[in-house]
């Protein structure tokens, strides 16, 4: 890489789906590099324009690839070899100070009534966690690393990339595939890998909290115990609870069948519709949550209305952030009561907590009390094995047969 390319970070090349044919000002990718690639992977990328989640995560590898390719590689996509993607993991692991930002500004911003590239912008993000964050730390580019889950990420998003170019014919070898030693990059893990969920206490904490908030304010915090009920019970993900251009969970999608048992219908991770058993539990959040709304206690089939309206203007709430934005609320509070009560290392823990470890918590608990299968089925797992993650009798057994051992004999 030149010095000058060391010292100008990159442009953005893909907007959001919404602008993606737009058009965009190349040329500092240099003269010699083929248009074609942006095609190929704008034809790519507008393929998942149905999955918001699973479009940033393919625009995000797809551009750090092109930026390579064109300003270090000097290679067009359909000449990398495997030499080359071990080069490019290689850059991804270790990129320059330039390239890394400590914040995530818009791709693109609106100049004189034109979308432009954000020169602020950059391909790679330093962060901080959120117990780090909370303790005033803040992100530093030299302290940038690339994790193991998102080095299995670029491995699966760009074979997914040359195998499409090769439908196309555009590409005529997938030289990720032909990577045969990945483990120098990705670590094998023996056993199950850790899932980040809450302990039974935190759980019970956060709940009661939240339903402490809403007795206290429930016109604000009606809503946060829904929704807390809602992620935990039927193990929701967030992006099934907010409206999209795929989904719009309504209150109709809870219906009882011919046997008078509810089910709720949702829409998840690629596109697939899937139908999640409603506990009795879950069914008394739901018609708590309809007699705060001035509706009738249970939704009837007509019932179109969101499951999430707004709380200002009308229609659905369409925000991740903002349902994030009240999950944390309750577990910031959460938190408090438990270093009010002296339980420090629960409070520790809580702080790292996101919204989709209620998702895990959830599974993780009903996996002790029901038939696996049911589990997987509602939580929309593609297999078993999947859901077997989630079972932790064998860890309990094996720490407990090792809670005793001595170091030295007792004198």
């Amino acid at each position: 890489m030149t010095e000058a390319l060391m010292k100008t970070p990159p442009l953005p090349i893909f907007d959001a789906i919404e602008h993606i044919n737009e058009p965009i000002d190349y040329s500092y990718l240099g003269s010699n590099y083929p248009l074609t690639d942006i095609q190929q992977a704008t034809s790519f990328l507008k393929s998942y324009r149905g999955s918001q989640g699973t479009f940033n995560s393919y625009r995000r590898e797809i551009e750090r690839l092109i930026h390579w390719s064109a300003l270090v590689a000097n290679k067009p996509l359909k000449e990398l070899k495997r030499d080359d993607i071990e080069a490019f993991i290689a850059f991804c692991q270790n990129p320059p100070l330039t390239w890394i930002g400590t914040k995530k500004p818009p791709r693109f911003i609106v100049k004189e009534a034109l979308r432009v590239p954000n020169s602020e912008w950059r391909p790679f993000v330093a962060t901080v966690s959120k117990i780090g964050h909370r303790k005033g730390e803040t992100p530093n580019a030299k302290d940038f690393e690339l994790s193991q889950g998102a080095l299995k990420e670029v491995f699966a998003i760009l074979g997914s990339f040359f195998n499409y170019m090769i439908q196309e014919e555009y590409a005529f070898m997938n030289p990720v595939a032909l990577i045969r030693q990945k483990s120098k990059f990705i670590r094998k893990q023996q056993g199950k890998p850790k899932i980040r969920r809450l302990t039974d206490l935190q759980w019970q904490y956060v709940i009661q909290t939240a339903k402490q908030l809403a007795e206290e304010n429930a016109g604000l915090h009606q809503r946060t115990l829904f929704i807390m009920s809602a992620l935990y019970a039927m193990y929701l993900r967030i992006s099934e609870l907010v409206a999209s251009e795929r989904w719009t969970p309504k209150m109709n999608d809870f219906a009882r069948d011919a046997d008078g048992n509810w089910w709720f219908t949702t829409v998840g991770k690629g596109n697939k519709e899937r139908q999640i058993a409603v506990s009795d539990s879950m069914l008394e959040a739901l018609k708590h949550w309809r007699t705060h709304l001035n509706l009738t206690p249970l939704p009837s089939p007509a019932d179109n209305a969101p499951l999430l309206p707004k709380t200002k203007g009308k229609g659905p709430i369409t925000s991740t952030n903002y349902v994030r934005r009240i999950v944390q609320t309750c577990f910031d509070a959460a938190i408090a009561q438990l270093q009010k009560d002296n339980l420090s290392e629960e409070a520790d823990s809580l702080m790292e907590a996101t919204v989709h470890w209620l998702r895990h918590t959830g599974i993780s608990d009903d996996v002790k009390r029901r038939p696996r299968e049911h589990v997987r089925d509602d939580a929309g797992h593609s297999s078993s094995a999947i859901t077997d993650k989630y079972i932790d009798i064998e860890l309990r057994a094996r720490h407990q047969s090792a809670k005793e051992k001595p170091i030295a004999e007792e004198d």
